[in-house]
């Protein structure tokens, strides 16, 4: 006999929905972030300068580029 029933026990079904809607929120919360960040990032033009300076491994590679707005 289970006498450990509980109306808020997240067992079976109740908690395999939990568990869907949980995931789908982090889903769609991931991907409008994900949105944002390209929306932001796409107004943001550079050009690279000197690109036959660039060598392959280098801490100077970052100084090739510059934004330009």
């Amino acid at each position: 006999m289970n006498e450990n029933r509980s109306v808020f026990a997240l067992d079976g079904i109740t908690g395999m929905l939990v568990a869907t809607v949980l995931l789908l929120v982090i889903l769609a919360g991931l991907t409008v972030w994900g949105i944002g960040v390209q929306n932001a990032n796409m107004t943001k033009f550079y050009e690279i300068k000197d690109e036959k300076q660039i060598k392959m491994f280098s801490k100077d590679n970052a100084k090739h580029w510059h934004n330009v707005n």
